[in-house]
């Protein structure tokens, strides 16, 4: 691909991702094979990427999605609630197939994955649209979208595996926006790159039933979960959900064996209740994710919230502290440059097993599984 055309993939591609301009983007175009395919936007028009949609009933008053909490009835040519479902002759179709809005190449860390492949680098996919409607959301320019309205890119599922290869990516990460409103190409995406040997990564806010879930979960490797807190109230007015459904998600996630990392984000007058984070962490131990890795991220003002300050390092040092008394085995804070707090430490020893700057990792005294100093198990996956 010749330098222009570099440029021009770039440029589309954070244009296409709103808000993810602002996080770090590794220039994938000159790694791409076809520049034909993977860097020009696709064509106005639903159909090729439109498909019967998964789990959904029908009704008298419409057809009723079953894959979210929402569980939007639709009537004739409605829209879901994420932006992306729609009712055709009774049938509930997807609008988002093979039309990511955004396509960049990650490491892991970003997701944020502390303990899952550390220092590898994920093929990272998004389209738009989500089923949450968050006041603070950091993508709200695609979440907030439905596939009719952003700069797509025509990419199917088993061109998404052989990019990913192609990108030398160990893992393919659902993401930025929400993979649950995205699920059947999330699915057959997921299927395919299992088959070859790619891991697969689901960035998400956990708002899903258990019936959809449980069918994902056999071919997703790691998740990042955000437990946006943990008042009902606060999931409404903030969130435009429910915690329970969230809470259920974790717990089936380490049923079926799937890595699981849980990101807080900390937000002034809203999440940086410390009871409430308190409760939140004993929540945890008491059902057996103490070994689930604990991302408190730091807010800045956005979207619907710009009119807040920053979260003070301080509250999120604290709530770090509360999480350790709690018995949280593995606690970070992130959006917090040079912090010590996202190195990772040997909860029986206590020495720096991981020391990282940024997303990149400087050293890692994780051999085997195991601290190389105390040789405790350290929960992850390494390999």
């Amino acid at each position: 691909m010749v330098r222009s055309d570099k440029r021009k993939f770039i440029k589309q591609g954070i244009l296409g991702a709103g808000a993810l301009c602002c996080l770090p983007c590794i220039d994938i175009g000159g790694v791409f094979r076809d520049s034909q395919t993977a860097s020009s936007p696709v064509a106005d028009g639903e159909s090729k990427w439109t498909r019967e949609a998964m789990f959904y009933e029908v009704t008298p008053r419409g057809v009723k999605c079953m894959i979210c909490p929402n569980e939007c009835t639709l009537k004739l040519d409605e829209l879901s609630d994420c932006h992306n479902r729609t009712n055709r002759d009774n049938k509930l179709f997807t609008l988002a197939y093979g039309n990511p809005c955004a396509i960049h190449v990650d490491p892991i860390e970003k997701k944020p994955l502390y303990h899952f492949l550390p220092g590898s680098r994920a093929f990272s996919i998004a389209t738009a649209g989500c089923n949450l409607a968050c006041l603070n959301c950091q993508n709200w320019t695609i979440s907030q979208s439905s596939p009719t309205e952003t700069r797509n890119y025509d990419l199917m599922p088993q061109r998404v595996v052989e990019e990913s290869i192609g990108n030398r990516c160990q893992s393919i990460a659902y993401t930025y926006s929400e993979p649950i409103t995205f699920y059947e190409y999330t699915l057959d995406s997921s299927t395919i790159a299992k088959e070859k040997g790619v891991k697969n990564v689901m960035v998400s806010a956990g708002y899903i039933n258990e019936k959809p879930l449980r069918n994902l979960a056999r071919y997703i490797d790691a998740a990042n979960i955000d437990l946006k807190s943990f008042k009902e109230s606060i999931y409404l007015k903030l969130n435009a959900g429910k915690l329970q459904p969230v809470l259920d998600t974790l717990k089936i996630l380490r049923e079926e064996n799937v890595w699981l990392e849980i990101t807080n984000l900390v937000v002034p007058n809203w999440t940086d209740d410390f009871d409430m984070i308190r409760e939140m962490c004993e929540w945890l131990s008491t059902n057996g994710l103490n070994d689930a890795p604990l991302h408190f991220s730091r807010f800045h003002p956005m979207y619907k919230l710009t009119q807040l300050p920053p979260t003070p390092v301080a509250t999120l040092e604290k709530a770090r502290e509360i999480a350790v008394e709690a018995g949280i085995k593995y606690v970070y804070i992130g959006n917090v440059p040079g912090t010590k707090a996202s190195n990772t430490y040997c909860p029986e020893c206590k020495k720096i097993l991981i020391e990282r700057r940024g997303y990149v990792i400087i050293s890692n005294h994780i051999v085997n599984g195991k601290c190389r100093f105390c040789n405790e198990t350290i929960s992850g996956v390494w390999k």
